[in-house]
């Protein structure tokens, strides 16, 4: 069977690097790529929507790249014990109006012994923000390495 490594029990290393590898799918804004990471039975709660499987997740989130434009992601290593990570992020995107937000959440994963992700439980805030209190400035894509994290920017 395929594995997608680091695989559980986590440790606060190995589960930090699996919330990166999450980071940097989803700054790819590519939900063929992302919906990789995720059972086939996978199950959500994404604020009021409940996708289940990888279709329903692919749909979710073309639709929601479809809306939140020159999206940028930073998740952060929050918690991990056995099979569970907890992550906290945040992103920066507008609307089809030019009007920039700051999403913040918290999300709890369970994973699959085979490292893929099995249940994904998301709670976001958005805060409407001005285009010149954006943080998030790397060009489109992975975050650079030396750019920094939620808790260098206080966040």
């Amino acid at each position: 069977m395929e594995t997608k490594p680091p695989l559980p029990p986590f440790t606060p290393e190995s589960a930090a690097q699996k919330v990166r590898m999450a980071e940097d799918a989803w700054n790819t804004r590519d939900p063929d790529r992302v919906v990789l990471v995720y059972t086939e039975d996978t199950r959500w709660r994404n604020r009021s929507e409940f996708p289940v499987g990888r279709e329903q997740v692919r749909e979710f989130l073309r639709r929601k790249w479809a809306k939140e434009l020159d999206y940028r992601l930073i998740k952060e290593l929050w918690a991990c014990a056995g099979s569970r990570i907890a992550v906290r992020f945040a992103y920066e995107w507008h609307d089809d109006s030019g009007n920039w937000f700051r999403s913040y959440g918290n999300e709890n994963w369970e994973f699959s012994e085979h490292g893929f992700m099995l249940r994904r439980y998301a709670s976001i805030n958005d805060l409407p923000i001005r285009e010149p209190d954006r943080r998030f400035r790397w060009p489109l894509g992975r975050r650079p390495d030396d750019h920094p994290g939620l808790s260098d920017l206080g966040l």
